[in-house]
């Protein structure tokens, strides 16, 4: 079917749900909705003339609202068109009247995509698998606060209350009956996620207060991305109609255990559909074993985009279930990188560094880069760690936001996979971020400092 029946097809579908309101959604480098909402003719035809544009600015868009501009990035903001993905159009259930939402890819006037686009940064990668016949799958696991609102941003946040009125506290890893006490919130999350089309697997409560762990489904890499990035909205949206907020902040509390996004990555091949990481005895293949050894030695050049802001570095503290290195075993999560248990079919590693605050299209993008490099490039891994990694100073991760960045700059190899405009104007972004977290006055500083010397 052509572009211009679909899109016939496609408005055929609007008028028979009763839809007149469209969301057009493109990711920015927080992972973070942005886009534009029109009736029903304005989307239409902006589809038909390639109307419906947006500065390209947007994507050097850093947290704190100001742009990151360079020589990849101009001042001049330069429209780009957003291409709507008809393979993703679905339902925004929480607006009072029937709205859809669609995700959107970014192209310059003569078709090329534009390379700051986080969906085209994973497409980047993806395309690389593809040329060598593989196909990776991903299986992503979120960890997140629900907190109480408050007036007072800068209070330390509270677990709200569940049906009962009763507050969750202290730790409660795998409690049924703290999952009871929110069931109302979470019985509008699986409603608004089978509007949506994303296959949620488990939820259990993880280790902190009001803390929970949601798992996408498995599936190919770009589609589990895109349902990750419309489940993380899903989360903060049904959160706010329960009088609560989602924090999907990688440490929110400093004496707690912190959020993560753990990413469950394997390969098969094309042609037959078959894990190229277990051979026909059920044995670890050369290929896996590479893929853990490009993420052992690339994820640390790798940060930035999996421990994305200066909070991401506190969920790295020893025995609070996040790691500090890139070993990796089997069965074993106080290491980097786990090989979970299964049969062959399923044989994968689990990347474990990630935080719960990323961008879904940029962390599985680079997790899957550092897997490529290692079997490209014939890489053999470390002896398998037996033992607690917690305290063992071996294959470090860097623990300074400002070492990420450096590492980062300084890889070759990672802006030859990702793109080298991509890549410097999201650092450029990132050392913004610090550069405004640093002009703020810590509490710690008001506490000891401001009195004492």
């Amino acid at each position: 079917m052509g572009d211009a029946a679909r899109i016939e097809e496609l408005d055929r579908w609007l008028k028979a749900e009763n839809i007149d309101d469209i969301e057009c959604m493109i990711a920015d480098n927080a992972g973070i909705a942005r886009g534009k909402s029109m009736p029903r003719v304005k989307f239409i035809e902006g589809m038909q003339t390639g109307g419906l544009r947006m500065p390209e600015t947007v994507f050097g868009l850093t947290i704190t609202g100001e742009y990151a501009l360079n020589d990849y990035l101009s001042e001049i903001e330069r429209d780009v068109i957003l291409k709507p993905d008809l393979d993703t159009i679905c339902m925004t259930p929480w607006q009072s009247e029937p709205t859809a939402a669609i995700i959107c890819d970014a192209e310059l006037e003569d078709g090329t995509p534009v390379e700051f686009s986080p969906r085209q940064v994973l497409r980047r990668v993806l395309n690389l698998y593809e040329a060598e016949g593989w196909r990776p799958i991903i299986a992503p696991e979120f960890e997140f606060y629900l907190l109480e609102k408050q007036e007072d941003v800068e209070a330390r946040p509270k677990a709200p209350k569940g049906a009962s009125g009763r507050r969750d506290s202290g730790s409660a890893p795998f409690s049924i009956d703290s999952l009871d006490e929110f069931s109302a919130y979470f019985d509008d999350v699986y409603d608004a996620c089978e509007a949506q089309g994303i296959n949620v697997d488990t939820l259990i409560h993880e280790a902190g207060p009001a803390q929970f762990e949601f798992n996408v489904f498995h599936g190919p890499a770009l589609n589990v991305a895109d349902q990750s990035f419309l489940f993380k909205r899903i989360l903060r949206q049904v959160a706010i109609h329960h009088n609560m907020f989602a924090s999907f902040m990688a440490s929110p509390y400093p004496d707690s255990f912190g959020s993560a996004m753990h990413i469950h990555q394997s390969v098969e091949n094309m042609e037959t559909g078959k894990n190229i990481f277990a051979d026909a005895e059920g044995e670890n293949t050369p290929l896996f074993l590479s893929h853990i050894a490009g993420l052992q030695k690339y994820l640390k050049e790798a940060m930035p985009l999996i421990a994305p802001f200066v909070n991401s570095y506190r969920r790295f503290a020893m025995a609070l279930s996040a790691p500090t290195n890139t070993h990796w075993s089997r069965e074993n999560r106080s290491v980097g990188l786990r090989v979970p248990s299964g049969p062959p079919a399923s044989r994968r590693i689990e990347n474990r560094v990630a935080g719960s605050d990323v961008n879904p299209y940029y962390a599985i993008a680079v997790s899957l880069a550092c897997g490529y490099l290692g079997m490209k490039e014939g890489l053999k891994p470390s002896p398998e760690f037996k033992g607690s990694a917690y305290d063992v100073t071996s294959r470090a991760l860097p623990r300074h936001f400002l070492d990420g960045i450096k590492n980062m700059r300084k890889s070759d190899a990672l802006k030859d996979v990702l793109g080298e405009a991509f890549i410097e104007t999201y650092l450029d972004a990132k050392e913004m971020e610090y550069d405004s977290y640093s002009s703020v006055l810590s509490p710690w500083e008001t506490r000891y400092l401001l009195l004492s010397v």
